[in-house]
C-alpha cells in the first residue's frame, strides 16, 4: 500500500513552487508525485521539473489523454521523463472525454479500440522498436527513437470506471487509475480489472489498483467541505461522470444539480450538494491530517494498492497550506 500526492489538478499552485513541494513530499514519505492533464498547467513541464530535483519519489501522469498528442509524441515524452528521473516514471493514460475531444477538434468514438491501438504504439515505441503501424484510428510509419532507451520497462496504467474499460485495463496494462469512485464502486472495478487480467493470462494479484481521494484540511469541517464542493460540482456537471455517480446511487442529486445549473448557474448547482452525496464520494473534508489517514482506510479495504491524494486548499495561501499538509503527513502516522 502506497500513499501518493497529486499537484495542480485544479491549477492553484504556481508552477515554480512545485519542485520544492515535491522535494518536501519525497522527504515525508509520499511514494509518487502525479500530475493530470486538462486545461490546467502542463503536466509534462511539471513532471520534468519534479524529476530533476528529486531522487526517490516516483513521478506519474494521471492522466495523459490519448487525444492530446500522437502516440509517438507521448513515447518521446515518457522516455524522456523516465531517463531524467532515473527510471521513476509511471505512465497513466486515459481515453479522454467529450469536452477534451472538442478542445482538440477530434472525434471520441469507439474508445476501447482507440485505446488498444494507442497503447500498442506507445509501448513498442518506448522499447525503441521501429514502427510500421497502420490501424483504424492511429498510424505510425517509420518512427524509431534516435537513441537507445533505458532497459527499464515503463509501467502503463489506464484510467477506467466503466465495465469494458476496466476489463481492458486489466488485460492490456499494468493497472487501473480510478477517479471519483467510492469504496463500493472500487470493489466492482477491482473485480472487473482482475477478470480482465485473468482472461489475458496474467496474474490478477499483480495488477495495480490506483484511486484518487481528494482532501482538504481546515480549522473546521465546513470550511474544508466548502473548498471541496467546488470540485465536486464540476464533476457532477460533467456528462462523462453522470453515469458513474448515478450508478453509485446519486442519480437524484445529480439531476437536481444539473437542473439548477441550467436555470441558475454553477453556484445554484453547488448549493444543492447534499450531506448524503458528499459523504458518498471520494472527498475527505478534515480538520487534521490524522483524520484523513483514518478516513481513507475503506479504500484500502476495497482493494486499492495506491491512493493518490489531490489536495484542495481551503485558503488563499495555497503554497503554505500544501507545505503544511505534506509536512504533517508522516508525523500523523505515529
Amino acid at each position: 500500500m502506497q500513499i501518493d500526492i497529486e499537484f495542480n489538478s485544479g491549477a492553484q499552485l504556481p508552477m515554480d513552487a512545485i519542485p520544492q513541494l515535491a522535494r518536501l513530499a519525497e522527504s515525508h514519505g509520499f511514494g509518487c508525485a502525479w500530475g493530470g492533464e486538462a486545461n490546467n498547467k502542463d503536466p509534462t513541464v511539471m513532471l520534468a521539473a519534479i524529476a530533476a530535483v528529486t531522487s526517490r519519489i516516483k513521478v506519474g501522469s494521471a492522466v495523459y489523454h490519448i487525444l492530446g498528442r500522437t502516440p509517438a509524441t507521448l513515447a518521446l515524452q515518457a522516455v524522456g521523463i523516465d531517463e531524467l528521473s532515473g527510471g521513476r516514471f509511471l505512465l497513466g493514460i486515459g481515453s479522454s472525454n467529450p469536452t477534451i475531444a472538442k478542445w482538440h477538434g477530434l472525434p471520441l468514438d469507439r474508445p476501447l479500440s482507440r485505446v488498444r491501438e494507442y497503447v500498442e504504439i506507445v509501448r513498442a515505441a518506448m522499447k525503441g522498436e521501429k514502427l510500421q503501424f497502420e490501424g483504424q484510428f492511429f498510424s505510425c510509419q517509420g518512427f524509431k527513437l534516435a537513441f537507445k532507451p533505458s532497459s527499464t520497462t515503463i509501467p502503463i496504467y489506464l484510467a477506467a470506471f466503466g465495465p469494458k474499460m476496466s476489463r481492458l485495463a486489466g488485460s492490456l496494462t499494468d493497472g487501473v487509475l480510478i477517479n471519483m469512485a467510492n469504496p463500493n464502486e472500487i470493489r466492482r472495478i477491482v473485480a472487473q480489472v482482475k477478470g480482465g487480467a485473468e482472461e489475458a493470462g496474467k496474474d490478477p494479484t499483480g495488477v495495480e489498483i490506483i484511486c484518487k481521494v481528494r482532501c482538504s484540511v481546515a480549522p473546521d469541517h465546513a470550511q474544508a467541505r466548502d473548498a471541496l464542493s467546488r470540485t465536486l460540482t464540476f464533476y457532477v456537471l460533467a456528462d462523462y461522470y453522470r453515469d458513474l455517480l448515478t450508478r453509485m446511487g446519486f442519480g437524484n442529486e445529480v439531476e437536481a444539480m444539473r437542473a439548477a445549473w441550467k436555470s441558475g448557474g454553477f453556484h445554484a448547482a453547488r448549493g444543492l450538494i447534499t450531506d448524503r452525496l458528499f459523504a458518498g464520494v471520494p472527498f475527505v473534508a478534515a480538520t487534521s491530517v490524522r483524520e484523513i489517514r483514518e478516513r481513507i482506510q475503506p479504500y484500502w479495504d476495497a482493494g486499492a494498492t495506491r491512493i493518490i491524494l489531490p489536495y484542495v486548499p481551503s485558503s488563499q495561501d495555497v503554497v503554505g497550506e500544501m507545505e503544511n499538509f505534506i509536512s504533517s503527513w508522516d508525523s500523523a502516522e505515529k
